[in-house]
């Protein structure tokens, strides 16, 4: 990943209401960021479990899982310079209430748990991540 990608879903809530449409619109025309892979599909209970397996100590953990297998995701993976920390800075902190006007998870979150979308944490996540939905084949530029 060199730090020039990162990897993204758009949350159950923020795609059943619409919202991903305006939210890939951002990324693209505001962000200035280039898809280089993107699909919609509903993670299994597994595949959430599997993906969220870092958080699995936590007390959110279950509740997380759930939501995250409870409708249809749109995956991506976001490539521009520095593309992981532009993105974590471009959606915002994860509490909708304290993000920054603008920002994605400001303007389509509704809550720390449904917070529209997700980014990766860092360069080394991104590549784990993008590899979890992706296979190689399926990432272009």
């Amino acid at each position: 990943m060199a730090g020039n990608r990162t990897f993204t879903m758009i949350k159950p809530t923020a795609v059943a209401k619409g919202f991903a449409g305006p939210i890939l619109a951002k990324m693209v025309s505001e962000g200035g960021f280039k898809i280089v892979a993107m699909k919609m599909t509903q993670l299994t209970k597994e595949a959430a479990q599997q993906f969220y397996a870092v958080h699995a100590e936590r007390p959110f953990y279950g509740e997380l899982v759930d939501f995250m297998c409870s409708g249809p995701i749109v995956a991506a993976v976001l490539e521009k310079d520095n593309a992981m920390q532009s993105f974590r800075d471009f959606i915002g902190a994860t509490n909708p209430a304290e993000a920054a006007e603008g920002t994605i998870r400001k303007m389509y979150g509704t809550s720390i748990g449904e917070n529209a979308v997700h980014g990766s944490d860092s360069d080394e996540n991104a590549a784990i991540e993008s590899a979890f939905h992706f296979a190689g084949t399926d990432i272009f530029g």
